[in-house]
């Protein structure tokens, strides 16, 4: 296969390493759901760069981390927890040395429609009255990333036990925002993110950075794979066309 022009040293330098027999055209990527609108467009520059095709499987990290477990045919896993990847890599699921730090987030209340007043989220703020007779919706408080922070500064700022009961819980952080973005739950807690990409919601306020674990998106290539092709993009993913597209859907690059 011929490639077009490549955007950096460290994807040539892949590249360079893989055999025509052995490059695939294909590197399949199960990506955390939150990464939806930033992967699209490193899809799109990756694809154009490489002659590669990236078939993206995006859900809810948990959900993901336990389809691999399960032997399903991921080459890359980016997760936005790294408890999940610490799981995947404590079953000798990831490659040695592929692992690394890939971008960070924020979680913020959001409501529906645009203009809402903001306020400062502390332990006075009155979540329970904000709610009403409506539910606050997070993604799932147990399991996906999104949630485990929402429930983490919410108790850590003695708000959880006001709402626990009236939390809507969805099976990943978009589907939280969606149902905000549709009126169904009048509040919601996601990523910045998330927010940023909804024309439908508003931001309310941040959660204070020290009131939950530090978000953080680790990538690597799924062990046993045999894929080359997951090398390239895990190198994409460091390069300054990804980082470009990262911060324009506002995450903090981390990887250098």
């Amino acid at each position: 296969m011929k490639h077009p022009s490549l955007p950096g040293a460290a994807v040539v330098a892949a590249l360079t390493l893989l055999s025509a027999p052995a490059l695939a055209e294909r590197v399949t990527v199960f990506a955390a759901a939150s990464l939806a609108d930033a992967l699209a467009e490193i899809e799109a520059g990756f694809e154009v760069e490489t002659g590669l095709e990236v078939a993206a499987s995006l859900a809810g990290s948990s959900a993901l981390a336990r389809q691999i477990q399960q032997g399903a045919p991921a080459d890359v896993f980016i997760s936005a927890s790294t408890a999940w990847m610490d799981a995947l890599e404590k079953d000798g699921l990831i490659e040695p040395g592929s692992r690394f730090d890939l971008v960070g987030n924020a979680i913020v209340l959001i409501t529906h429609g645009r203009g809402a007043a903001p306020l400062e989220i502390g332990p006075d703020t009155d979540l329970a009255g904000l709610l009403g007779d409506g539910r606050l919706a997070m993604a799932l408080v147990d399991a996906v990333p999104a949630g485990i922070y929402g429930k983490a500064a919410l108790e850590s700022l003695g708000l959880w036990s006001a709402v626990e009961a009236r939390v809507a819980q969805t099976d990943n952080v978009r589907a939280a925002l969606a149902l905000v973005a549709a009126g169904e739950a009048p509040y919601g807690v996601v990523y910045a993110t998330d927010a940023a990409a909804e024309d439908a919601v508003s931001v309310v306020g941040a959660f204070p950075a020290d009131s939950h674990p530090p978000i953080v998106y680790p990538a690597a290539a799924v062990a046993g794979r045999a894929n080359p092709a997951a090398t390239v993009f895990l190198a994409y993913l460091r390069g300054p066309e990804a980082r470009a597209a990262f911060e324009r859907q506002g995450f903090a690059v981390i990887a250098d």
